[in-house]
């Protein structure tokens, strides 16, 4: 990355609809329209929802109405042996591979890729727990802040700054604010 050019990220996302040769159509894509990379997104479908979460009404009219919100979500996994592939063709197109963790084995198995930065996800902005590990990593964070209100995107950004300065994970979000962070609308930050 540098400060000369905006980096231009192509989203990928789970619009490969578990084909490997439309994933690899998804990189070629990116790198011919000049973008600096291409994200896909990791995820367990098993640890994002159970067998009874109904899926969205807008899911229900574009997908399979009698499935269930997991067994969409298993169709749209990107398989682990994918990523390396995906990574080595991004490469040779001239673009940086990148895939967004949704959960805590998927950012674990992403480390081995070493990726020049993460994304948080933006629906995973108020996920203590996962964004504490993200920042945990040690690399570049890019933080998609969505429809979030201004208190959450306060709250993680002492969640990240919690995870820089302490060895073990907060137990609550007060911990977080007793770290040194202040709570948003606190003036002057006082130690609670």
């Amino acid at each position: 990355m540098s400060n000369q050019h905006v980096y231009v990220i192509a989203e990928a996302g789970v619009n490969h609809n578990g084909e490997l040769d439309l994933a690899r159509q998804l990189v070629d894509c990116a790198a011919e329209a000049g973008a600096d990379a291409v994200k896909f997104q990791t995820f367990d479908a098993k640890k994002l929802a159970t067998k009874a979460a109904p899926k969205a009404s807008y899911q229900q009219q574009t997908t399979d109405a009698q499935e269930s919100q997991l067994e969409m979500l298993r169709k749209l996994e990107l398989p682990h042996e994918w990523h390396w592939e995906l990574r080595e063709r991004a490469r040779q197109r001239g673009i940086q591979f990148l895939s967004t963790a949704f959960d805590l084995g998927s950012l674990a198995f992403l480390e081995a890729l070493d990726m020049p930065f993460y994304k948080v996800p933006s629906g995973e902005l108020t996920n203590g727990p996962l964004l504490w590990q993200f920042a945990r990593k040690r690399r570049p964070l890019v933080v998609s802040t969505g429809m979030a209100t201004l208190s959450e995107v306060e709250q993680a950004l002492a969640v990240i700054a919690h995870a820089f300065n302490a060895e073990a994970e907060p137990k609550d979000v007060a911990e977080v604010w007793r770290a040194g962070a202040c709570p948003p609308g606190a003036s002057p930050c006082k130690a609670a």
